[in-house]
């Protein structure tokens, strides 16, 4: 008589033999994770990065320590990739390099149009100390101000905690001067970084167009981090 096998016994038997396959190949799982996580994206091109450091026709909106390794972000105000790094990639990435001391994070006002110049130049009205936080401000908001119908209303209500008021914003936006100084930055970020696009990074002399994840951001950082 032939006896058959128990189904319980053969499904134990192939449980083990399939576990011990999935074991063989947990180190180079691990193996490929960990290069794939430590690859630093390749840049667009390269610039002196004392050059792209200079100051411009408005005060630098910088946090962070001077002496930190310097990161610079041209950004849109209504450009949604810049709004996604604001809410989701600054917190973790402030926390983890600006607040340490390890980075001066510099954000430059990239205008791509005549509402980003009108959101900008409300920023800036609040004042050069606190546009930064204006500018995260108008991002955490953009949906409400920058796609609708009528955008000033919208920029003006987004910008009513900082005191912002319909006659304050029609002041500000007649300052041809402020105007001219964004026009300048965007004429400077083209025709020596060669910025085609919003968000783009300059890191120790390396030009990132388009937007980076933390993990990137890492690969990027930590060799030149102490």
């Amino acid at each position: 008589m032939t006896l058959l096998s128990s189904p319980l016994l053969i499904s134990s038997s192939l449980s083990r033999r399939h576990l011990m396959r999935a074991t063989a190949l947990l180190p180079g799982l691990a193996l490929w994770s960990a290069a794939r996580a430590q690859t630093a994206p390749k840049p667009d091109s390269t610039v002196d990065m004392a050059k792209a450091l200079e100051p411009g026709p408005l005060p630098e909106l910088s946090i962070g320590d001077p002496a930190g390794v310097p990161v610079i972000e041209y950004g849109s105000a209504t450009c949604p990739h810049c709004a996604h790094f604001d809410r989701d990639i600054w917190p973790e990435f402030k926390k983890s390099y600006v607040d340490t001391g390890k980075v001066r994070f510099i954000f430059r006002e990239y205008s791509r149009n005549n509402l980003d110049v009108g959101a900008f130049m409300l920023a800036r009205c609040v004042g050069d100390d606190k546009a930064f936080a204006t500018i995260e401000l108008l991002f955490a908001s953009q949906d409400s101000w920058a796609f609708g119908g009528n955008p000033l209303d919208g920029l003006i209500a987004a910008l009513r905690p900082t005191g912002m008021s319909h006659d304050k914003a029609n002041a500000c936006l007649k300052d041809q001067a402020k105007a001219d100084a964004f026009a300048q930055i965007v004429k400077t970020a083209d025709d020596k970084f060669k910025v085609s696009g919003t968000p783009t990074f300059i890191i120790d002399g390396k030009i990132y167009g388009g937007a980076l994840s933390l993990d990137e951001l890492n690969a990027i950082l930590k060799p030149l981090v102490k």
